[in-house]
């Protein structure tokens, strides 16, 4: 399967991007964009590479059954999640972070099954929000290491979601579109939960 230097060049600025943020620290995090739905083909950077220094050679095309069609490495496990994801939202690109917000309250509200957040003005970042004066609710599901469970776990709330949802204990996903939507996404919803865990800390010092 052949892609382009664009395609290639444009997946490794964002997960650079991302990594700078702190949001994938070494290995951690994965990132997908789609080639093409019909068959699904992803492009991805392989398991076990330091998100820091990946380059757009080292990435590979996989299809719908996880199978390695171009490049070298395997691809992770959570490539499963990434296909169900794509499969149930048609997003152009799914985005996985491991940030400190995302990780401290996906483990806070595991219970809850969901985190809301409201009233603030980024969530018009989000697709079809146009005011601050809302809510969205991100569904939280418990870790597993068997991405079928994930899956299973999530797809019923995929349709509802607002382009993501957490993992406890683990981080963030995040899809759109496009790359480009994808990448708005993770930012915006990073962010408030950032707001989410500096609001809850000041409250209790206060």
């Amino acid at each position: 399967m052949r892609t382009s230097r664009t395609q290639r060049d444009q997946l490794v600025q964002a997960i650079k991007a991302l990594h700078i943020r702190g949001w994938c620290d070494g290995t951690g995090g994965n990132f997908s964009v789609v080639l093409q739905h019909q068959p699904l083909l992803l492009l991805m950077a392989p398991s076990g590479v330091d998100k820091g220094q990946v380059s757009a050679e080292q990435l590979i095309v996989v299809d719908q059954t996880r199978k390695v069609l171009s490049g070298e490495g395997n691809a992770s496990a959570e490539t499963a999640l990434h296909l169900r994801i794509v499969d149930a939202t048609k997003a152009g690109a799914v985005l996985h972070t491991h940030s400190v917000p995302g990780t401290v309250l996906s483990r806070q509200y595991e219970n809850d099954g969901v985190i809301t957040l409201e009233g603030w003005e980024m969530l018009k970042g989000l697709h079809g929000i146009n005011t601050h004066a809302t809510s969205v609710n991100i569904p939280v599901i418990s870790n597993s290491q068997s991405m079928q469970d994930l899956s299973n776990a999530i797809t019923p709330s995929l349709a509802s979601a607002p382009c993501g949802f957490l993992v406890a204990g683990h981080g963030l996903y995040a899809w759109g579109e496009s790359l480009e939507a994808s990448k708005r996404h993770i930012e915006i919803l990073e962010f408030l939960l950032n707001v989410k865990l500096t609001q809850m800390m000041i409250r209790n010092q206060s």
